[in-house]
């Protein structure tokens, strides 16, 4: 037996795409590559697998029953290199993490499927709730690594590294005066209508209108502010949902300085992260750069 894995997985290509080019193109090699690499494949197992006779990659009725099993073989042979990575990160691994609710759900939706890919026997506990509680959560050793938005400085027992950020603005609902209001005088504007705020403990609030209300959760800031109750400072994957009573609307404060929300990685100092960590951290920096930025 002298054919490999490689060619089965062209064999399939070609099947599967009906076209030399398409397998060609899937898989990043030359047209010719592809059909040297199946005519080989054929002379080891003594059958041609597909009619040349006819324009299209046809099967011929050998090729449609190896076929089956080529497809059986590959399976194996993912499911097998997804078992060598799990278990080169510890057979019996155990990760818990603690989730900032406020977090963009595609990244972390991304990231869980992404863990039931590569790491399948690897035990998860998911802890979701407020910035603070996640941090609670590790404290009380309930998460090994939590992931939240930074609200001021964490204590010493902590450590802790930067991953990344989301943008933010301001919105009110999609109807509101203030979107039809000259940026100029949206300073003046704004004291007019009541700020929802954004409430964390030990956290200085920026206040910009005398009527104040708060909130620890970012979700009922945005449904406050959809149901006009006031305007509010928001991350803009939370005010672009759909779930909202009614679409929200960002305006331009140009007086407003609004750098992008820190999101931040957190664990017990003395702890040493694994490699299921240092993975997840690693994919969490990434997928957070592509989260949508504001458009104005």
């Amino acid at each position: 037996m002298r054919w490999t894995l490689d060619q089965l997985q062209q064999f399939v290509a070609t099947a599967e795409s009906g076209s030399f080019s398409e397998a060609a193109r899937q898989l990043g090699k030359a047209q010719s590559a592809v059909s040297t690499a199946i005519g080989l494949l054929e002379a080891d197992l003594g059958v041609e697998l597909f009619d040349r006779t006819r324009r299209s990659a046809r099967l011929t009725n050998a090729g449609e029953i190896l076929l089956l099993e080529a497809q059986e073989l590959m399976n194996q042979a993912q499911s097998l290199d997804k078992r060598a990575h799990s278990l080169s990160f510890g057979q019996d691994a155990k990760l818990s993490v603690a989730l900032d609710e406020a977090l963009p759900y595609s990244v972390i939706s991304q990231i869980i499927r992404e863990i039931a890919q590569y790491f399948p026997d690897l035990e998860l506990t998911l802890l979701n709730g407020t910035a603070t509680e996640v941090a609670h959560y590790v404290q009380q050793g309930r998460a090994q690594i939590a992931f939240h938005f930074v609200r001021g400085a964490l204590p010493s027992y902590f450590d802790q590294c930067h991953i990344g950020s989301v943008a933010q603005g301001v919105f009110v609902p999609k109807d509101h005066a203030l979107t039809q209001c000259d940026s100029s005088l949206l300073k003046k504007e704004l004291v007019k209508f009541r700020q929802l705020v954004m409430h964390t403990e030990d956290v200085n609030e920026t206040a910009y209108s005398p009527k104040i209300w708060r909130s620890d959760s970012y979700f009922s800031l945005a449904e406050m502010v959809a149901d006009d109750l006031g305007w509010a400072i928001l991350p803009v994957h939370i005010a672009h949902s759909e779930k909202h009573l009614k679409p929200l609307a960002q305006i331009d404060c140009p007086f407003m300085t609004l750098p992008p929300l820190s999101v931040r990685m957190l664990w017990f100092q003395g702890w040493e992260l694994n490699q299921v960590s240092h993975w997840v951290q690693t994919r969490f920096t990434e997928l957070l750069r592509k989260v949508p930025k504001a458009v104005l």
